[in-house]
């Protein structure tokens, strides 16, 4: 088995679209409407083929509240693998991303949380091991 899609939710599709792909430099894999409901994912632009992330509208109840709860227990809704998260950050502070925690070394790996604009914490990842 492998996986090819994982959602987020988020809060505005547009402006989620500009930040995974202005901010943090993903590309723009699928986007078709059907009537109200939006198709949107992104990739990874090191895997464009890889593993897909689906920007999906919070419009549903439930959605929102899980979405929040996250948000204000300081839990990341997804976390980004790099080989450089000091670089990554530099990168990513540079085009204007928020974050609440810079870099910072914790077992096996440092770490690095940002706000994405649209509801959702996002922690970076480098590991210092390899497993």
């Amino acid at each position: 088995m492998k996986i090819k899609l994982t959602s987020i939710y988020v809060d505005d599709q547009d402006k989620a679209l500009h930040f995974y792909t202005e901010v943090l430099g993903f590309v723009k894999k699928a986007d078709f409407s059907q009537g109200p409901y939006r198709w949107l994912t992104v990739a990874s632009a090191e895997e464009p083929q890889g593993t897909e992330l689906q920007l999906a509208l919070n419009d549903n109840p439930t959605a929102k509240a899980y979405q929040q709860a996250l948000f204000q227990q300081g839990q990341p809704a997804a976390m980004f693998y790099t080989d450089d998260v000091r670089g990554d950050y530099e990168r990513i502070k540079a085009r204007g991303a928020e974050f609440t925690m810079p870099p910072t070394q914790v077992t096996g790996s440092t770490i690095a949380m940002l706000n994405d604009t649209c509801g959702n914490l996002i922690q970076l990842t480098q590991l210092s091991w390899q497993g």
